[in-house]
This record gives C-alpha cells, sequence and structure tokens, in this order.
C-alpha cells in the first residue's frame, strides 16, 4: 500500500534524520532531548506508515537499511532548508555566548589560532575556542561524538570514503588550502649541500617522522616500499615542534609540509629541500557533522576558519 502523506507526522521525520546522522538511538535522543524508547517508538510509527524496514540493530548502534539510505537525502535537505528559513540570521556572535572545540595539530593551530583569535578580539564575539589534540588521521569519532564541532588537517583516507558517498555521507569538509611535502635538516647537515641529497642519500640517512599514532610507517615510507626501497626511523614524535627541534639539533632528517615549517618555532634553524621523491600534494581540510551544516553559530565558526587560512 503507497504511504499517505497526509497523515504522516512529520517529527517523525525529525527523529529519522536524527538517528540518520548519530547511528544510534541513544545518540539520537540526547541530539532530540527525548528518551531513547521514545526515539524507538517514533521509528516503528515511520516504519508502520512507510511499510518498510528503516534500521537493523548492529553492535554499536543501528545499521540503515537500503530503504533508509534512499530516503535521507531528500529528507535531510527538506528539514535543512525549513531550519534554515525559519531561523536564517539566529547567531549573534556580539551577544551570544558560544564555546568552539577544534580538532587540530599542533602546527594547524599555530598558523589557525592568531587571526581567529584576532576575530574575535576586533569584533567582541562572545565566543570561546578550545584546541584539542588531533592524534589520528581520521577524526570520525570525534565529530561523530560531538566531541569536536570542526576537525582541520589532512584527511586522505576519510576524504577519499566520504568522497565516495556522496550525498548520503553524515560528515561535510571543506578544503581550506594545499601545500607541498619538503625534506627539512639543520643548517650545515652534510644534506643541505647543492644536489647532495639523493634517493640514495636519503634512504641511507637517519630520519623522525611525526606520527600522531605512534606507528613508525608514514606516507614516505608507503612510496620507499613501492620503489623496494627502506628507511630507518630513529625517532617518532606527534608534534610539529618537537619535530624541528630536535631536527635542528641532530643529524636526522623530517619530512614535513612545507606551510608547517614556520609553526616548528625553529624554521631560521632549518634548511628546506626538495625530497627525491615524488609524493601527492597535502590537502588540508576541515570536516565537520552533518547534523551542524545549517547552524548559524556552526556556519560563523567554519566561515572564520576558511578566513584565517586564506581560502
Amino acid at each position: 500500500m503507497t504511504p499517505n502523506f497526509r497523515t504522516l507526522d512529520l517529527n517523525l521525520l525529525r527523529v529519522f534524520d536524527a538517528t540518520m546522522a548519530e547511528g544510534s538511538l541513544t545518540r539520537a535522543a540526547a541530539t532530540l532531548a527525548m528518551t531513547q524508547p521514545a526515539v524507538s517508538h517514533a521509528l516503528k510509527r515511520l516504519r508502520e506508515h512507510l511499510g518498510e524496514e528503516l534500521f537493523e540493530r548492529v553492535a554499536h548502534g543501528v545499521r540503515p537499511t537500503p530503504r533508509a539510505e534512499a530516503l535521507w537525502p531528500a529528507v535531510r535537505d527538506a528539514l535543512a532548508a525549513l531550519r534554515h528559513s525559519l531561523a536564517p540570521g539566529d547567531f549573534n556572535p556580539a551577544e551570544d555566548d558560544t564555546q568552539f572545540h577544534l580538532a587540530m595539530a599542533d602546527s594547524t593551530a599555530s598558523l589557525l589560532s592568531p587571526p581567529l583569535v584576532q576575530v574575535i578580539e576586533a569584533t567582541g564575539a562572545r565566543v570561546n575556542l578550545r584546541v584539542l589534540p588531533l592524534t589520528t588521521r581520521d577524526p570520525s569519532r570525534l565529530v561523530d561524538s560531538g566531541e569536536a564541532d570542526l576537525a582541520v588537517g589532512f584527511f586522505p583516507d576519510l576524504i577519499t570514503r566520504l568522497v565516495s558517498q556522496g550525498d548520503s555521507a553524515h560528515l561535510r569538509h571543506q578544503r581550506l588550502y594545499d601545500t607541498r611535502y619538503v625534506c627539512v635538516m639543520r643548517h650545515g647537515h652534510p644534506l643541505a649541500a647543492a644536489g647532495a641529497l639523493t634517493l640514495p642519500a636519503f634512504v641511507a640517512a637517519h630520519h623522525l617522522l611525526v606520527s600522531f599514532s605512534g606507528r613508525p610507517y608514514g606516507l614516505v615510507d608507503q612510496a620507499l616500499a613501492a620503489l623496494g626501497l627502506k628507511r630507518r626511523i630513529v625517532l617518532t614524535v606527534n608534534q610539529f615542534a618537537t619535530a624541528g627541534r630536535v631536527v635542528s639539533a641532530s643529524e636526522l632528517l623530517a619530512v614535513l609540509p612545507e606551510s608547517f615549517v614556520e609553526a616548528t618555532g625553529v624554521a631560521e634553524a632549518l634548511a628546506i629541500r626538495e625530497i627525491p621523491l615524488a609524493l601527492d600534494p597535502v590537502h588540508v581540510e576541515m570536516v565537520w557533522h552533518l547534523r551542524r551544516d545549517a547552524d548559524a553559530a556552526h556556519r560563523w565558526l567554519r566561515r572564520q576558519v576558511r578566513e584565517a587560512a586564506g581560502a
């Protein structure tokens, strides 16, 4: 039987949207300020109205059925348009006390935080920023859980996944800027001499790796492995500032995004050289949850981050 739209309680679509975005009845209930049984009952009513299953229970929440995946884009877009129409300008940074949590590596924070603070102080915005340490190349959990309102960094695997998911993705992303990898070493290092940093010399040298996870294996090592080569990583650290200080006072080499060299705090003590290896560029992106996409305060935050990054 074809569902009758005239008898549909539109509140059920809000519950459906939140459950799709959260992947959990408990988190959807928290988002909607409802109880978990009330969310479960609403989804049961929607299922009965449509005559089709929408979710399956899994170990850590619920998984949408193909019917739910097909339905969600239209429901999500309609609710977002309605929210924007009813409250297009409901955030005043000069009057509304607001706090945002941003997940960023130390290098990214050192580049973006000064212009963000300048905007807050110059405009009198009642906005406070809390920077969370980024310890992964996939910030999905931080953004999904709401622990981070926005994540900024280089997330190649996540962005590839989101692009492949298209409109059904529950996370949104926008590129802020591109940079490239360079090799840094102390001034006076033997490999800093013109023409000295050949591929054999690069592989034979001792290296420092910035690794959020602590694993002594990164993009450079993947590229070397494709050539049947391997380097020795003497030290792994999880901060670019630490990397710069160690390299400036040792014989180690480090491969860093060029835009991050200044963030080490010791750029004047470092020699920058081309890497004798083909590496893809670094695309720095911001990532946020779909549930915040139409939120006026969050739109303000994203605009300030874009401007701070020069995007």
